[in-house]
């Protein structure tokens, strides 16, 4: 069993350190809001005041947090991880950030004598309290195969996506195609219904035809026709559409230092826009029906 410190115990953080803890791992856990580190507590984590406190005699140091600039700050400041780990400590830096950053936090571990992985995760809090996240992992292969044992507690798969930054790369370039499927699917339901379509029977077709896709099984934008969709629950977020929109931006981003044109991404992006512009940025991501339909079934009223 190893001894873990972790930075970040948000939405994602709790349940992810909770599943390390019920595997029997040591976890310290910081954060800057006293609440988080308080309900960490609850399932176990041993709350701790800084991250100084939470790398001390760590194995492995994990950090999650909600952006690049987080991260930087986490790593790079003075009352940081690599100011006050032991250089033996494995560093996995789990938040979902821009690729430079990603690319940064690798270059700047590398130079203070640090092994450093990404490694984003896909499947959001249900995942990571079931511990069945997808973990993308960007670094040498000694490194993902130390890390690999503990990152088991938390995870349904594991995957090296590569070196430096490729696990953000592909997390980034995966949520960026989930948009794109569920702007299909979200106008494709509302089209259907107009047609007169029953949801369910439509649904059932498309499941099983060329419309196939991950957010039409699991996210169908309409009450009653998939068991694992907000819109089951007035749209309460599985995926907040906050997070889709930082994740998309985070794509457009990276294709503009790449050169790349994004049509369908920055039309995704605008769609999600809106959304937050009208203060609803807490919703499930696919109330990106109500841009279709205002008044779709399963909206809050």
């Amino acid at each position: 069993m190893s001894t873990i410190g972790w930075v970040g115990l948000g939405n994602m953080g709790r349940p992810m350190t909770a599943n390390l803890v019920k595997a029997g791992h040591t976890v310290n856990g910081f954060d800057l809001v006293p609440e988080a580190v308080e309900a960490a507590a609850k399932s176990g984590v041993n709350p701790v005041n800084s991250i100084a406190e939470a790398v001390a005699g760590a194995d492995i140091v994990f950090t999650m947090l909600p952006k690049g600039e987080h991260a930087r700050t986490a790593y790079l400041e003075p009352d940081g991880v690599l100011a006050n780990a032991d250089q033996k400590t494995l560093l996995i830096d789990s938040s979902t950030i821009d690729f430079d950053s990603a690319r940064v936090l690798h270059a700047e571990a590398a130079k203070a004598g640090f092994r450093l992985i990404d490694g984003p995760v896909s499947g959001g809090v249900t995942g990571a309290e079931a511990g069945t996240l997808t973990f993308m992992l960007g670094g040498a292969d000694a490194d993902v195969e130390e890390a690999r044992p503990v990152i088991e507690a938390m995870a349904g798969n594991i995957f090296h996506a590569g070196g430096d930054a490729a696990g953000q790369a592909a997390k980034i370039v995966n949520n960026m195609m989930l948009s794109i499927s569920l702007q299909g699917v979200v106008e494709g339901a509302v089209l259907a219904d107009r047609f007169g379509l029953d949801p369910k029977v439509f649904h059932d077709i498309a499941k099983v035809s060329s419309g196939d896709s991950w957010p039409l099984r699991t996210w169908y934008p309409v009450p009653g026709v998939t068991t694992t969709a907000a819109a089951n629950n007035e749209f309460k977020p599985g995926f907040a559409t906050a997070l889709m929109h930082k994740d998309v931006g985070l794509a457009l981003a990276g294709a503009e230092t790449q050169g790349v044109d994004l049509p369908a991404a920055t039309l995704v992006h605008a769609q999600l826009q809106k959304l937050m512009d009208e203060d609803l940025g807490g919703l499930d991501t696919s109330a990106l029906i109500k841009n279709i339909d205002p008044n779709a079934e399963g909206l809050p009223k």
